[in-house]
């Protein structure tokens, strides 16, 4: 399947899973995974969560990514990615001046 990011209409997700500002992120979703490519302008963030019935992978295309992992703070530079298993917990900050870029992947639809 080819999935083409300039055809998906972008969304404003604000406070996306508690977290700070607002997120523009092109969503494909089906009943087995949940890819979106998302920006995070500075000072926004994804909340700190818990996987509960899934993982979620976080791959950085530009930018810088501060990265709560279970408690655990630590920066995914370009190029590199954030892995939360099944039963853990997250959150992602953008605490730098410019936009940073995200891919990421959640199976079983996200749910």
């Amino acid at each position: 399947m080819h999935i083409n990011f300039e055809e998906i209409k972008e969304t404003t997700l604000k406070n996306f899973k508690g977290g700070e500002n607002e997120i523009l992120a092109k969503i494909y979703s089906d009943d087995s995974v949940k890819i979106i490519k998302s920006i995070l302008k500075p000072g926004s963030s994804i909340g700190y969560h818990k996987h509960i019935d899934n993982f979620e992978v976080v791959y950085v295309l530009k930018g810088e990514a501060n990265i709560l992992d279970d408690g655990k703070e630590y920066v995914v530079k370009e190029n590199e990615a954030h892995y939360c298993p099944k039963g853990h917990s997250h959150g992602v900050k953008n605490k730098t001046n410019s936009d940073l870029v995200v891919f990421c992947v959640v199976p079983n639809g996200g749910k």
